[in-house]
């Protein structure tokens, strides 16, 4: 696992952070406006036990729509307030053992929640295979962030089959994590991120192939059809990503750095979802709304700080989500945008917060839980002026005259 190579103050007070963010890996051993359809209610035609039509190897298969999916989206009516989007997201998205990937499978269940994946193409690559992995700029093979042993990509593999069937969305992160040094995604060209991506996707679409394991069912979906977005290592590369995004149909990004909490727009013809900045309890600046950069304030850096640290640490993430989400609820509604780590940083602290500021988000009114593809299906159907009106709100503004006044146009 490689921790944040450089830090730097992102604007005016972001906190200490990556240029970026790293530490995305994982250690190898150790929407609309009506809710979503209940987790489980799988819908006739593609009941959890069917198999499918085999794509390929057979490492992946057609199963039909995909279950437990929010009714189509439908335009704002005039003078209606947007619902609360609100969309939590895995980096790397493997499980090691630690049990958290099943953990937040179940609690998005309990509150009826769907959220994004994005997957590390090299998590479902064994390491004795890994000279099929041709990373641009760097040695074959390489990679910064660890390979998985053969029991941890066999649960990863049944966690997100079971994650797309409860309707999360499997996007990307890519391969190799490359943060630092001349070979750093922030680096690699248009060309490069598109052999990137190919690689992504292959070792997704033939791990059959790559394992020779006969005992696990494919994955219920096609990939070339499920992967619309991702997020880049370190949150670096944007620029020459965009284009490659454009060419292949995606339909959003998520790793621009120091976004602020206001509506999106597009970028390059891409929806452009970044981390935002929210409020950190104690402090006059904000922080980016990622697990790892609430940490790098909190411990330098550090995933094993002394723990009598643990218990104010846990509250001041739990309040810097609630806040974050609060300014946008009570205010602009703006999107808010979550980005975390199956990871035992500092006790699991992080993975406590989340947990409770997920709970205490969920019960409120006109709030949805949603996947970033989900959000972006609600977008596409709104009225370009809508949106606009929506973009003129700052961070924590209030629309001057009400809802009425601002979503009511011709």
């Amino acid at each position: 696992m490689r921790e944040m190579s450089r830090r730097k103050a992102l604007g005016a007070g972001l906190g200490v952070m990556a240029a970026g963010v790293a530490s995305c890996g994982i250690k190898p051993n150790a929407a609309s406006t009506s809710q979503p359809a209940k987790v489980g209610e799988g819908i006739p035609d593609t009941p959890k036990e069917k198999v499918g039509k085999p794509i390929g190897d057979g490492s992946t298969a057609y199963t039909g729509k995909q279950p437990n999916q929010p009714d189509g989206p439908v335009p704002l009516e005039p003078g209606q307030a947007p619902p609360q989007f609100v969309v939590f997201s895995w980096d790397g998205a493997g499980e090691v053992g630690n049990g958290l990937f099943p953990r937040f499978l179940k609690l998005a269940e309990e509150l009826d929640a769907r959220m994004t994946f994005f997957l590390s193409g090299l998590y479902l690559l064994p390491e004795s295979k890994k000279r099929i992995y041709q990373p641009p700029n760097n040695d074959v093979g390489a990679s910064d962030i660890g390979y998985l042993a053969d029991d941890h990509i066999k649960e990863t593999l049944r966690h997100i089959h079971q994650a797309w069937l409860d309707g999360h969305e499997i996007g990307t992160h890519f391969n190799g994590h490359f943060c630092a040094g001349s070979g750093s995604v922030g680096n690699w060209t248009s060309a490069q991120w598109r052999d990137e991506i190919r690689q992504a996707k292959s070792f997704v679409q033939q791990w059959r192939t790559n394992t020779g394991w006969t005992d696990l069912p494919p994955l219920p979906f096609d990939y070339d059809k499920e992967l619309v977005g991702g997020r880049t290592p370190c949150l670096l590369g944007q620029d020459n990503l965009l284009p490659v995004a454009r060419e292949l149909g995606w339909r959003y990004d998520a790793s621009s750095p120091g976004g602020q909490q206001v509506w999106p727009v597009k970028k390059q013809g891409v929806w452009d979802l970044p981390l935002q900045a929210m409020p950190f309890p104690g402090h006059s600046f904000e922080v980016l709304s990622m697990d790892y950069n609430i940490l790098a304030n909190q411990s330098v850096n550090s995933t094993q700080a002394p723990p009598a640290n643990y218990p104010r640490w846990r509250q001041q993430a739990t309040e810097a989500y609630l806040g974050g989400f609060k300014r946008a609820y009570e205010t602009n509604r703006a999107p808010f945008f979550v980005g975390n780590h199956f990871e035992q940083w500092n006790g699991g602290i992080y993975m406590d917060a989340v947990e409770e500021a997920m709970k205490q988000m969920a019960d409120k009114e006109d709030v949805r839980l949603v996947s970033f593809r989900q959000f972006v299906d609600w977008l596409d159907v709104q009225k370009p002026e809508v949106l606009a009106q929506l973009r003129s709100l700052g961070v924590g503004q209030r629309p001057a005259g009400g809802w009425t006044s601002l979503t009511d146009v011709d």
